[in-house]
């Protein structure tokens, strides 16, 4: 979260755009901007080992899953992209439905809304065409944005397989079966016919983003590494953050 905001800053200086795809080591849960906290269950998530943050996006927590989830973000000037949320969403998750596409499944926004079956789990919540991504009616993809005043942020999350056990457990008093998360959410192994392992998955998202952009291999710059550090620290990182929207001064 902290390397998306970094990003931005350094697109707004008028360096390059970025696009990457990443993974959560270990696994975290990340609570929407307005989440409140007591829909957590700390006590599972610190005897289980999974982090908590909360993103600069709106919407339902994700358990992003160290194997069963591969995130990606995007990152432009605002100049460069519509202005019209939907029209947004419908160009910056061309790659990512490209993507789908490579692997042999037919993905594509959400048709129709769809109602919540547990509002704090973003999996879970109601399903939105501007910006849900299904397979076979259920869910396998949710992307979100927010914007700097120069630059758009976008990150989303793609389902590998799905771990309804933990997914679940993460929040307090999630009276969901599995039978229902099941109905509501998949992932890319359960849909495909191929034996996909995730090192193939993940390649293919990176060269559909790399394709997509005409992007060339990079790496962050001292400057952007200790810039993300500070902001880590004094945002994702820190308690009065992940529970109250407070930064840390510096």
């Amino acid at each position: 979260m902290a390397f998306d905001e970094t990003a931005a800053e350094t697109v707004t200086d008028g360096g390059p755009r970025t696009v990457r795809v990443y993974r959560w080591e270990p696994s975290t849960l990340s609570l929407g901007y307005r989440q409140d906290p007591e829909t957590v269950d700390w006590a599972y998530c610190e005897r289980e080992g999974i982090d908590v943050t909360r993103r600069q996006t709106g919407g339902g927590g994700i358990y992003h899953d160290s194997f069963g989830d591969i995130s990606y973000s995007i990152v432009v000037p605002a100049t460069e992209v519509p202005g019209d949320l939907l029209s947004c969403y419908e160009l910056l998750c061309e790659p990512i439905l490209e993507f789908f596409q490579q692997l042999g499944l037919d993905a594509d926004f959400a048709d129709s809304e769809q109602p919540s079956i547990y509002q704090p789990a973003c999996y879970l919540r109601g399903i939105h065409p501007a910006h849900d991504i299904l397979v076979n009616g259920r869910k396998i993809s949710g992307n979100a944005q927010y914007r700097t005043r120069e630059a758009v942020i976008q990150h989303g999350s793609i389902s590998v397989t799905t771990t309804p056990d933990p997914h679940r457990a993460v929040f307090a008093g999630a009276d969901v079966s599995e039978e229902q998360f099941t109905e509501r959410v998949t992932g890319v192994m359960e849909e495909s016919t191929d034996s996909l392992d995730r090192e193939t998955i993940v390649s293919t998202l990176e060269q559909t983003l790399t394709e997509w952009v005409d992007a060339t291999t990079g790496d962050w710059t001292a400057t952007e590494h200790s810039r993300a550090e500070a902001i880590a620290a004094e945002k994702y990182g820190a308690e009065s953050w992940v529970k109250n929207r407070e930064t840390v001064g510096p």
